[in-house]
């Protein structure tokens, strides 16, 4: 006899979260137990960090850390080190040969650095050291990953132009981003938030993924610059978006910008620095992209020198 199991009803479900609070203070966890208790279940509780010895990582570590404050999150430090490159006419293997050991030995270097930094930290995190290319690295890594937070520069990056692992992973993958430029000391999760809004599909996503900080946002600011869009049929009205936030508790403000003589790039920064934005949120690449080699757009330009964070999904 096959006997069916049939599902509980919802009411019979009561989900739980037991966080990992071993090796935290006694008044953190207590902290941690009475928000849990009080709030129910919180979100973004997986941040995928990457480490990388590069301009970006102290800006970038320290905003995970104050993510990872706020919501009692995990950090997942993942660091790829790779050893697929070439050396122009080392025919033989012979300078990669010896290049090998040093690449290894600075990245346990960088390893033992921050892990000491992070032994000191009231936040749980693990490390994880992996031999290969950065990118497919990161995809795997971040399939079970709430949050993703990158460098605003590439590893090997001379800082003029966008982060191409950025633009990468904003295209294919699927968690949302938030890339943290060098100038970053710190991310105020509490401060005020502007959302650069032109109705597309990648901004109604990168409004949707950023709900569980927009909750935590002082003030929520929607600006719309226009501009022509061709799409017509793919739009959202403003006041579409500002209902969603407020189903979800948030209040906003719906601000219409002309950009002027300015990039769109440049009004939605001037936007966040005239209400002291802690970050922006914008939709990544809302038009056609062959984002490998050449991505263009708001976000192109927000990408490769933004002056404070980003967050953005596709």
């Amino acid at each position: 006899m096959i006997r069916r199991r049939h599902p509980p009803s919802l009411r019979q479900v009561k989900p739980e979260y037991a966080p990992d609070i071993s090796g935290v203070t006694e008044p953190r966890r207590r902290r941690i137990l009475g928000k849990i208790q009080h709030e129910g279940t919180l979100t973004m509780r997986s941040i995928l960090l990457h480490v990388s010895d590069d301009a970006c990582m102290e800006a970038r570590l320290q905003v995970a850390l104050d993510l990872a404050r706020e919501f009692n999150s995990h950090i997942t430090c993942l660091q790829p080190v790779a050893f697929d490159f070439s050396v122009p006419g080392d025919l033989y293997g012979t300078m990669i040969a010896e290049l090998i050991p040093v690449i290894q030995e600075n990245a346990d270097k960088l390893r033992d650095r921050i892990c000491a930094r992070l032994a000191n930290e009231d936040v749980t995190w693990n490390w994880q050291q992996e031999e290969g290319p950065t990118r497919p690295l990161l995809m795997r890594a971040e399939t079970l990953t709430d949050l993703v937070v990158l460098g605003a520069r590439d590893p090997a990056s001379d800082g003029k132009g966008p982060s191409g692992l950025a633009g990468y992973m904003a295209v294919h993958g699927r968690s949302p981003l938030l890339v943290v430029p060098e100038s970053a000391r710190s991310l105020n999760v509490a401060g005020p938030v502007v959302i650069g809004w032109n109705g597309s599909m990648e901004a109604g996503h990168a409004l949707r993924g950023s709900i569980p900080l927009l909750k935590a946002a002082a003030s929520v600011t929607l600006a719309n610059v226009t501009e022509r869009i061709d799409d017509a049929n793919e739009l959202f009205a403003a006041v579409d978006g500002a209902e969603y936030l407020s189903r979800h508790g948030i209040s906003c403000e719906i601000v219409e910008i002309d950009r002027g003589q300015q990039t769109v790039g440049q009004a939605l920064v001037n936007a966040a620095a005239a209400r002291s934005a802690a970050y922006l949120v914008i939709g990544a690449y809302g038009h056609a992209r062959a984002v490998e080699t050449v991505f263009g757009g708001v976000t192109r330009e927000l990408f490769s020198n933004p002056p404070l964070p980003i967050f953005t999904a596709h």
